[in-house]
């Protein structure tokens, strides 16, 4: 019986992932609109941040929209398909869970973020 919830979950999600991001894709939002030396300030301040998720996350599309509204680079890893970035996460912030945000203070030790909406408001709150 597990073997067959388990296979109708896989199923469920290979026909729901790809609608989301279908649906991500088309109504994308639009970033903010920077002049040149304020976006390179916050590119400086976002260069060490790194967000790791699954790509068909809900919770995942819904944090890296917040990262395009407010035109942020911050780099993404997958930790579902890289194993590395699996491994980072779970050795880093002690769970798999998405998404996580890793956040290096100014000795370089990180603090590991997670839900989205934490990860939003922190977003929001140092980079508005």
């Amino acid at each position: 019986m597990r073997l067959i919830i388990r296979y109708f979950f896989k199923l469920v999600h290979a026909i729901v992932g790809p609608i989301l991001l279908a649906a991500d894709w088309l109504t994308s939002p639009k970033g903010i609109v920077r002049e040149a030396a304020a976006q390179q300030n916050i590119d400086a301040r976002t260069k060490d941040l790194v967000m790791y998720q699954f790509k068909t996350c809900p919770f995942c599309i819904k944090t890296r929209r917040a990262i395009k509204r407010q035109s942020l680079n911050i780099e993404k890893r997958d930790a579902l398909k890289d194993p590395v970035s699996r491994r980072e996460l779970l050795e880093g912030g002690g769970k798999i869970k998405v998404p996580c945000l890793r956040i290096p203070d100014e000795h370089g030790q990180p603090t590991w973020l997670y839900e989205s909406d934490d990860i939003i408001r922190y977003l929001e709150t140092s980079f508005a």
